[in-house]
């Protein structure tokens, strides 16, 4: 066995339809790293709020490792406003949050959906207004902690959506 370096290996490069909103997400680290992730599995773009820290910060360049510059971003000041304009392109909102009717990942089928807007929230607040949601799902845990870091579960969250939507026409 020979662990490989970057240039012995070949990703297969895609694109999913899948858009990331990061409801008020700051920590310059966290950013950083929502592109690194976002840019492993494919996604199209994300929205970060306006009071996030610019892309220009050193640490966000630093987390990013230049893929701030592989995944189309904009900025939002109206969360509320984002959604309805994301619902009116045909997206689907599913936010990555434990409520009343959040649904286990591994049991929601993101086939049936052509175009998904994914929502994170901030790791103090959570997602800003739940009830703007058209699905909201969480990660089975079996620890004591009710959650994790957010970037951890966009990672899971992202791996378990391209997977299930790999084999479709994208």
């Amino acid at each position: 066995m020979k662990q490989l370096d970057h240039n012995e290996t070949q990703n297969k490069k895609k694109k999913f339809p899948i858009t990331l909103i990061c409801d008020e997400i700051r920590t310059p680290e966290n950013i950083g790293m929502c592109f690194r992730i976002s840019e492993s599995f494919g996604v199209e773009k994300i929205y970060l709020h306006e009071n996030s820290v610019e892309l220009e910060n050193r640490k966000v360049q630093r987390t990013a490792r230049n893929t701030i510059n592989q995944v189309t971003s904009d900025r939002y000041s109206n969360f509320n406003q984002l959604v309805r304009q994301l619902k009116n392109e045909g997206n689907t909102v599913i936010g990555l949050e434990i409520t009343d009717s959040s649904q286990p990942i591994k049991n929601f089928r993101f086939t049936a959906h052509n175009k998904i807007a994914l929502v994170i929230g901030s790791e103090r607040n959570g997602i800003s207004d739940v009830n703007l949601l058209d699905q909201s799902i969480y990660i089975p845990m079996h620890g004591q902690n009710t959650s994790m870091n957010v970037i951890h579960s966009l990672a899971i969250a992202l791996y378990e959506i391209t997977n299930q939507i790999s084999n479709c026409n994208y």
